[in-house]
């Protein structure tokens, strides 16, 4: 009996034993085991992973996101093509940009435009003083900027540019023979001063060098006098002159332009300076800053009356200024863009000459800054 108890005792002793060797080998963590186990998981399921349709993406809705692509990468390649001169690839800036790139120069041939960047803006042309403005390019004939560029109006002084041409225009005579000024010269319109007094005594060349830089309304008169017909039959010629330049609304009815009743268009005195330019005399004279004239009583200094070519602020190679009550300040040149492109000016009733000079001076910028 008592072996069979102990015996007992022992069995149980063991199996105790067993159980807590057990307990112990599943709580100890076997780590290498079981990062293998999940890295042959994580194989397992990554390479049996496909990938899933999107949430919403119906052959409807997959085909209407299709067709909004299209849409859009079509009007971007209209886009780029509209905006791109002559089919050259837009600018780095206008691709990131979509749009198509901004230059100043026109693309429509070879017309000639006055640009925004360079001041030709609807603000600045409201600041122009002239009331009638007309700019036009003299190679193609293309009209940069009229502002009231067919109303009639008086065009003072800038008449002596028609005495000029039709002066020179009878070829016969010498430029260095003297002509004197008598009371006839005088003018009994305006009354106006000159430095001329009668009996004076100049040759036909400063005669007609102080009428064109100066706007000496005397020698003009005398100019006009000493014609073949005399005053009426130079006055007669002016106006056929006129009518033969395309200037249907040009009329004069004296030399000096001190009359209102000289009238023209800034168009049409366009077309004057065209001619006037024709004329190698009228270039110089009309452009010369200064002159001292021998008139047989003494010298006398004359100066250029267009303050803008006398202090060389614009290249012209015809000028004329004009002012009387009725017509204003006026001013027409022939401006020499860079020193070669031709491009007529013609400006009339400003109300003051710092207007005229001002406007002169705007208008040159706009043309050297656009053209080239």
């Amino acid at each position: 009996m008592i072996s069979l108890s102990r015996l007992s005792l022992a069995l149980s002793a063991l199996f105790l034993a067993s159980v807590t060797a057990t307990a112990s080998y599943a709580a100890t963590p076997h780590r290498h085991h079981a990062d293998a186990h999940t890295h042959v998981v994580a194989k397992k399921k990554k390479l049996s992973r496909k990938p899933r349709p999107a949430r919403h993406a119906t052959p409807a809705v997959a085909a209407s996101k299709l067709a909004d692509e299209k849409r859009r990468a079509h009007r971007t390649k209209r886009m780029k093509t509209r905006h791109t001169p002559h089919g050259a690839p837009p600018s780095r800036a206008s691709q990131s940009a979509n749009v198509a790139p901004v230059t100043d120069v026109a693309q429509y041939g070879n017309a000639p435009h006055l640009l925004a960047r360079c001041g030709f803006t609807p603000a600045s042309r409201k600041r122009l003083f002239s009331r009638s403005v007309y700019i036009v390019d003299e190679q193609t004939h293309t009209p940069l900027y009229a502002r009231n560029a067919d109303v009639v109006a008086p065009i003072a002084s800038v008449s002596k540019l028609m005495t000029a041409v039709v002066w020179l225009d009878q070829r016969q005579a010498p430029l260095a023979q003297h002509i004197g000024v008598t009371d006839a010269d005088l003018d009994t319109l305006k009354f106006t001063h000159s430095r001329l007094t009668v009996g004076s005594s100049l040759t036909r060349a400063d005669m007609l060098h102080i009428a064109l830089m100066s706007s000496e309304n005397r020698a003009a008169a005398a100019l006009s006098r000493d014609y073949p017909g005399g005053r009426p039959a130079f006055v007669a010629a002016m106006n056929a002159k006129a009518q033969q330049l395309g200037m249907p609304h040009t009329y004069f009815v004296n030399a000096t332009g001190l009359s209102p009743q000289n009238v023209s268009t800034a168009r049409e005195l366009a077309r004057l300076v065209r001619a006037a330019n024709g004329y190698p005399l009228i270039r110089r004279y009309s452009t010369d800053d200064e002159q001292r004239v021998t008139t047989g009583h003494g010298q006398l200094q004359y100066v250029s009356s267009n303050r803008l070519v006398r202090y060389g602020r614009v290249q012209a190679s015809v000028q004329k200024t004009g002012f009387i009550n009725e017509s204003g300040h006026n001013m027409v040149m022939r401006v020499m863009a860079h020193g070669r492109r031709p491009v007529i000016v013609t400006m009339l009733n400003s109300a003051s000459a710092e207007g005229s000079r001002l406007d002169g001076e705007r208008i040159a910028h706009w043309v050297n800054c656009s053209l080239r």
